[in-house]
């Protein structure tokens, strides 16, 4: 017989190229997504802020990506402080990893789940934005980027996927991301809409997407970066449950696709390409947390289910009177908290672990531990991101005047517009023509309303 340590040193895992490479694909999907998120916002604006509003997620790509290698990393991943947040030495500037050094448990680098971990704290603020179109200066949204993602998101994510963080221990299960991004998020941006109030002319000026084809666009770089997601979030597929994981991002998907369209149709008569897109953002997001746990029947219900709620939320705004511009809200919150909660009752206890739900026998337990893990979070972050946008508002102002906000906030902003017809004549005498000067804030005004 083999001595013992022999036989440890055997059962430890190595470094596997397959799993390695497909986690690097999958980090690149989900880095994908961020601008996927840009145009799917984008289209949705009126023409005066596009370019703001592509910056605004744009621009998280940098501010996180830095704050991650200097202490995000560290915070959300390192060793357990008192279950709430974390710290390594090791990760800070992430200078003490070696190369080919494995992440605890599993057959990848440190570097590679640092890299993927990377990419959700980068889209995780630049989901907020959507629900801030229009009104907010870009400076004030930086600042709160930098102080958000240190302050709410890096412990968030260690409560719920760091060793040792309270959610972690209790159980509470988030295969992708349902409470640390979206719930989060959803929340965050209820908490800021609330402290920086309505755009000027909310219920009253009509606020139409500019650019429908660009919000498909965007909600199909979503899908398609989605699976990166959901999928890698297991780091790896050496057990099946990934591939269980890609299986059933497709099938809630489209369930929530179908179910937000017959919704629509019969609340409104029509089957529009904006809910089309929402319905399959609100599936990605209700799948997200609950698609290793559920079969392909249950990611099915997940996403019907979803679908429909997103779809009466996005109505609330209006009847509650909070301006959540793109419906960050409505998709992102109710998405996360409802398939956060539907694994109490769809979990069959094949998947991801032997974790069953109500429908398949394991009766409330899991739930209640879900609704811990969504409370938590939402409270959370819903105070936390008022409090830090109170203070900045108070401060150096968040949100752009009036005059801005009505005649385009990508100009005042940017020193840009997303479209410039000035060439569009063409011929000798455009080449020639003396340009025209530029349109006064209420010509602008005018032009867009038109």
């Amino acid at each position: 017989m083999a001595p013992a340590a022999i036989t440890l040193a055997a059962e430890a895992p190595k470094l596997s190229a397959a799993n390695t490479g497909f986690m690097l694909i999958c980090s690149a999907l989900v880095m994908l997504m961020t601008p996927g998120l840009a145009f799917f916002y984008g289209g949705m604006v009126r023409v005066k802020s596009t370019l703001n509003m592509l910056m605004m997620s744009f621009i998280s790509l940098g501010i996180v990506t830095i704050l991650w290698v200097l202490y995000g990393f560290s915070f959300a991943f390192g060793t357990d402080k008192g279950s709430l947040i974390g710290w390594d030495g090791d990760f800070v500037g992430l200078s003490g990893i070696g190369l080919t050094q494995l992440w605890d448990g599993y057959t990848v680098p440190v570097y590679v789940f640092a890299v993927f971990q990377l990419m959700f704290a980068i889209i995780t603020p630049a989901l907020i934005s959507g629900a801030l179109a229009d009104r907010v200066k870009f400076t004030a949204w930086a600042l709160f980027i930098t102080l958000w993602a240190t302050i709410v998101y890096f412990p968030v994510a260690h409560w719920v996927w760091g060793t040792g963080g309270w959610a972690f221990d209790l159980g509470v299960i988030d295969f992708a991301g349902g409470t640390a991004v979206h719930i989060n998020a959803g929340a965050a941006a209820l908490g800021v809409i609330l402290v920086i109030g309505k755009r000027a002319g909310f219920k009253k000026d009509p606020m139409r997407p500019h650019s429908l084809p660009w919000t498909m666009l965007g909600a199909g770089l979503l899908w398609f970066g989605w699976f990166g997601f959901n999928a890698g979030s297991w780091l790896g597929n050496d057990d099946g449950v990934g591939a269980l994981m890609f299986v059933n991002t497709q099938v809630a998907t489209a369930a929530a696709m179908l179910a937000w369209l017959a919704y629509e149709k019969l609340r409104h008569g029509a089957f529009t390409s904006l809910g089309a897109a929402s319905g399959a953002v609100a599936g990605l997001v209700a799948i997200t947390p609950s698609g290793g746990a559920v079969s392909p029947l249950g990611a099915i219900a997940v996403g019907a289910i979803a679908g429909v709620l997103c779809a009466m939320a996005v109505g609330l705004k209006y009847k509650l009177g909070y301006d959540d511009s793109l419906d960050v809200v409505g998709v992102h919150l109710v998405g996360g908290i409802a398939g956060s909660l539907l694994i109490g009752f769809f979990a069959t206890g094949g998947g991801q672990s032997d974790v069953a739900g109500l429908f398949y026998g394991g009766g409330l337990t899991q739930f209640w531990k879900q609704c811990a893990g969504v409370g938590g979070v939402l409270a959370y972050s819903l105070i936390a991101s008022a409090l830090l946008a109170f203070v900045i508002d108070k401060t150096m102002g968040m949100r752009v005047s009036e005059d801005v906000e009505v005649a385009g906030i990508d100009q005042a902003e940017h020193a840009e517009t997303a479209y410039d017809f000035s060439g569009a004549g063409g011929g000798t005498a455009a080449r020639t023509a003396v340009p025209a000067p530029a349109p006064t804030a209420a010509q602008d005004t005018k032009k867009v309303d038109a």
